[in-house]
């Protein structure tokens, strides 16, 4: 499944300059989902040596999913070319994270509470590991070497199963008090609408997610399984369905964005996540919806990331880079 690559993602450079990044020297990165565990080994000059994707065994438990991370880190330093040397671990994921402490505090969509994955790792693999929320290692990528860069304030919305955030402000990336700044998809933008997983009605993960696109519109049109892409083709070539569940994720986002807007002054909104390669059939309807909202003053732009689906695991890698350059 491993396979060599040589490649430089465009307008990525290298991790930043610090005691821990020399000549010769890589991490592992690795992003943890529900479905799948997606990893590479990324040299100190920004190079991807080799990558590796294996499925995430959550219906097998939480000594499952800990062991395919440790036999994933395994086959990707053994894949990883002899002239480099390992010397870290990023590992990011989905939930409530507290990278400090190295603890996963929730993570529904793998089976993890209070599970201090930092430690087991590193002890299982010998290595320094560093841990991060996914969305905000996304964000952080986004912001060093993708479609942020440069930018000290601004916000990616990842869209794919769910909906959450990274809110960079003065160029970094926030986490909260508690760790759990960003969680954009559950602010409430439908007043008595639909009931969100968290439990509140009218989540803007409710209506924008890829998985609401599906659902609402099988719900509706009494079809069978399809996906968020097969919805918004619908939509485009007519389907009334389609076209009024694809409004309403319209209006769902862009009320949030405009929320943001209002209160944090971004000057760039970035989104990513399966949901951004519809690029401009998304990305267009929601800023005019954005502008019919924001009568006294412009909207930031809104783009698409640059790093395509490669953000959270470009962030992992920064995530350990940065926590090597403390310990140096």
């Amino acid at each position: 499944m491993d396979r060599k690559v040589c490649d430089v993602v465009t307008g990525v450079t290298a991790p930043p300059s610090g005691g821990a990044v020399t000549p010769g020297t890589a991490v592992i990165a690795l992003d943890v989902g529900g479905t799948a565990i997606k990893g590479a080994v990324e040299a100190a000059n920004g190079l991807i040596d080799t990558r590796l994707q294996v499925p995430t065994p959550v219906a097998d438990g939480v000594e499952a999913v800990v062991a395919a991370i440790v036999a994933t880190i395994e086959a990707l330093r053994a894949a990883a070319s002899p002239q480099l040397t390992v010397v870290g671990v990023g590992i990011i994921f989905p939930g409530v994270v507290d990278r400090e402490a190295g603890v996963a505090r929730y993570s529904a969509n793998i089976g993890w509470r209070d599970l201090p994955i930092r430690s087991l790792v590193s002890d299982l693999v010998g290595l320094p590991v560093a841990i991060d929320h996914d969305v905000r290692a996304a964000g952080l990528a986004e912001a060093r070497l993708g479609a942020a860069r440069g930018v000290d304030e601004a916000l990616f919305v990842s869209m794919g199963t769910g909906v959450a955030a990274a809110v960079v402000t003065g160029g970094a990336v926030v986490s909260g008090a508690g760790g759990m700044a960003g969680e954009f998809g559950h602010l409430p933008v439908m007043p008595d609408g639909d009931r969100c997983g968290c439990g509140l009605r009218g989540c803007v993960e409710a209506y924008a997610s890829a998985a609401s696109l599906a659902r609402r519109y099988m719900a509706a049109a009494g079809a069978g399984l399809l996906r968020a892409e097969d919805v918004i083709t619908l939509a485009g070539s007519g389907d009334v369905v389609a076209r009024k569940v694809f409004d309403d994720a319209v209006v769902a986002l862009a009320r949030a964005l405009v929320s943001y807007v209002f209160i944090m002054d971004p000057s760039l909104i970035v989104i990513g996540g399966g949901m951004a390669a519809a690029g401009p059939v998304l990305t267009e309807p929601v800023a005019i919806e954005m502008k019919a909202s924001m009568l006294w003053r412009d909207a930031p732009p809104l783009v698409t990331s640059a790093l395509d689906g490669d953000a959270g695991r470009r962030g992992a890698a920064l995530v350990a880079w940065s926590a090597l350059d403390k310990q140096a």
